[in-house]
């Protein structure tokens, strides 16, 4: 998706996702999903045991084909539903430069755009 011919996308900060299942449920209802269609699904890592004893566990919101940023919605001027409804503040939308600026700022982030 673009404005202005700038290409946006979504910032997820996976370091302090809950794995709560709000952006999955926000996607299905807004885009009409099917069972079994998913817009955005919670992938689980871990739990894993860390050199230094702690123990890894990790929630990370993977957007998949059929996700179009919520265009409709988008083009609106609302945010993306898994962004309006991520009971973390974890994700956010942008131009995709400023969200590569945003993610250099810390790790265990990734950025997704659609096709």
């Amino acid at each position: 998706m673009s404005k202005n011919n700038e290409k946006y996308g979504l910032l997820i900060n996976y370091e302090f996702c809950t794995g709560c299942h709000s952006c999955e449920t926000a996607c299905k209802v807004e885009n009409k999903l099917t069972y079994g269609q998913w817009g955005i699904k919670v992938a689980k890592d871990g739990p894993r045991q860390l050199e230094n004893g702690k123990f890894e566990f990790i929630n990370v919101p993977i957007p998949t084909s059929l996700c179009n940023l919520c265009e409709d919605r988008v083009n609106m001027g609302k945010l993306p539903s898994c962004v309006q409804h991520c009971q973390a503040a974890v994700m956010f939308y942008g131009p995709v430069k400023e969200l590569a600026d945003k993610m250099s700022e810390k790790p265990l982030q990734v950025i997704f755009t659609p096709v």
